[in-house]
């Protein structure tokens, strides 16, 4: 995008803003993208005197709703000198406002911390002028960032649009590499391994032995109620249908050719011949859904998965009533003691697709936002620069010490040269997600691996996870690819968006609507014909156009 065109479209945006405002009076001036050159020395924290910027950011429902309250955000006030005066979206309701709040510059802020856009919105975003690109500020302003980008230079390529341009600040959390890094499997399957010793079961390993160990939870249900002195009914598996790590279909892996159907969002994978494929419209969809539909017709599923909240799910979780659940990790749901992973299910083949874009682990492109509002953006830069230092990193992801709470998650220690380490506190029984949401800021953010015994210790509940994806998923990842994180022009992100709002929509429908009801072959082939009326090809081809592009570029 030329800077004369940003131009042009910054002005028309601040144009149709105001005019959408209702506002009379001045128009909020934006800047043009341009990089603001200013002397580095102006910028070093703590500055001499105190400046006060803005910045826009999400809080989870049930924590502290004011930034400026929470101890990371008041010791980098104390550190740089700089007040942030923050507007906030409570997490769940962001998809609704964040829209709203990007349309008017008159309340807009200088950032948006937690904005985590996809491409479609950065490159919409970039083309109204509402934001700026920040390769220039990286390069000048911005050192935490710049190592890493040096040092990893797929994670800048990653972040940079067909044109040169970067438009947000990244999140970055390696755990693990390629197919032994921590994000390989999101919707990991867990089974209550003090049900299995009590009934005298093993652990099952095949579709079948798994259909007939949720039999014996649900003919033993007494049994295990009056065992485990349990307060309402054996549920033998749950779930929550089409929500990330709670949905069931990592069960279906085995099925057919054993894609599975590991990308819920998107619904695609790579063959090994580097071909894109829908993992809807394959014969282990398919044949797995209609296995799954056999577990619901035998009272084996929850009837409440198909419509259960998060808190509805893990309440009857604490209760102890589960035979078998999903999740990124079994502590948020239960007593992690009483389970274990289920391993991969064999039926047809053995199999477990990894999760798209996992090879190079943890990455979000759009963390982060610089508004054309900003009227300072290199000490913007500068500030959001101090996240990535990498003492901070850890902090802002999984949360601080020094609390003034009964829970800390790091306690302050040394490492082996007698430096500042980060030291991550027992959970003891206390809910990863919740604790660390209590803390925690997010943000853009960078944790390599290397970072681990220098700044900080790896969290016990991420080594566990690490511990178990070796030692039950990896032996059975046999692709050879997964999609990468490649990022798309605005046309194509655009066209992508409107093609994948009607083709998930299908696929999550059907996911529901099958294993509840059943389905006949006539119904698949009129599925299969829906998808196409929705230009499913012309989505793969696009998929498959990038992808060709990725590995023509590795390989130049």
């Amino acid at each position: 995008m030329k800077m004369k065109q940003m131009y042009a479209a910054a002005l028309l945006a601040a144009g149709i803003a105001a005019g959408l405002s209702g506002c009379k009076g001045k128009q909020t001036a934006l800047n043009s993208g341009e990089v603001q050159q200013v002397d580095p020395a102006t910028l070093a924290f703590p500055l001499k005197e105190k400046v006060v910027l803005t910045g826009l950011t999400s809080f989870p429902p049930n924590t502290e709703s004011e930034p400026n309250r929470r101890t990371i955000f008041r010791r980098l006030q104390e550190k740089t000198n700089v007040e942030i005066k923050w507007t906030t979206i409570q997490s769940d309701q962001w998809n609704d406002k964040i829209t709203l709040a990007m349309a008017n510059p008159k309340t807009l802020a200088d950032f948006v911390f937690n904005a985590s856009f996809n491409d479609s919105n950065l490159l919409k975003y970039a083309s109204q002028g509402i934001i700026i690109p920040l390769e220039g500020y990286i390069d000048a302003y911005m050192p935490n960032l710049k190592a890493v980008f040096d040092k990893y230079p797929e994670y800048r390529a990653m972040c940079t649009d067909s044109e040169g341009h970067i438009w947000a600040l990244p999140w970055i959390e390696q755990l693990g590499s390629g197919k032994e890094a921590i994000q390989v499997i999101d919707n990991m399957s867990f089974i209550n391994k003090k049900w299995l010793d009590f009934l005298g079961l093993s652990l099952p390993t095949t579709v079948d032995e798994f259909e007939k160990t949720l039999i014996a939870f649900k003919n033993n249900a007494a049994r295990l109620q009056q065992e485990f002195h349990i307060d309402g009914s054996i549920i033998p598996m749950s779930f929550i249908m089409n929500d990330g790590g709670q949905d069931p279909y990592v069960l279906i892996n085995g099925f057919g050719e054993g894609y599975g159907d590991a990308d819920k969002g998107r619904h695609i994978a790579v063959t090994d011949n580097r071909k894109v494929i829908c993992s809807a419209t394959q014969e282990g969809f398919k044949k797995g859904s209609a296995w799954l539909h056999r577990l619901y017709e035998q009272g084996l599923i929850d009837p409440e998965s198909f419509t259960q909240e998060w808190s509805t799910y893990v309440s009857k979780g604490k209760s102890g009533r589960y035979g078998v659940c999903f999740s990124w990790d079994i502590a948020n749901i239960a007593n992690l003691a009483d389970w274990v992973p289920l391993p991969v299910l064999s039926a047809d083949t053995r199999n477990l697709t990894a999760q798209n874009g996992s090879f190079t682990s943890g990455f979000d492109r759009g963390r982060c936002v610089v508004t054309a509002v900003a009227k300072q953006p290199a000490l913007v830069c500068a500030w959001l620069d101090q996240m990535y230092d990498p003492f901070q990193s850890p902090q802002n992801n999984w949360g601080t010490y020094g609390e003034d709470d009964d829970f800390d998650i790091f306690v302050l220690g040394k490492n082996d040269k007698g430096q500042d380490m980060l030291r991550h506190a027992p959970l003891g029984d206390a809910s990863p997600v919740e604790v660390r949401e209590a803390e925690s800021v997010n943000g853009p953010l960078a944790i390599l691996d290397e970072y681990y015994g220098v700044y900080v210790t790896c969290p016990d509940d991420a080594q566990y996870r690490l511990d178990w994806i070796k030692d039950y998923y990896t032996p059975d990842v046999h692709e050879k690819y997964v999609y990468p994180n490649v990022f798309m022009s605005r046309d194509d992100t655009e066209q992508l968006s409107n093609l994948q709002a009607d083709i998930s929509k299908a696929i999550n429908a059907a996911k529901s609507d099958w294993v509840m009801n059943g389905f006949s072959d006539q119904d698949w082939d009129a599925f299969c014909k829906k998808l196409d009326s929705y230009k499913l090809p012309a989505y793969l081809a696009l998929y498959q156009k990038y992808l060709d592009a990725y590995y023509a570029s590795i390989n130049n």
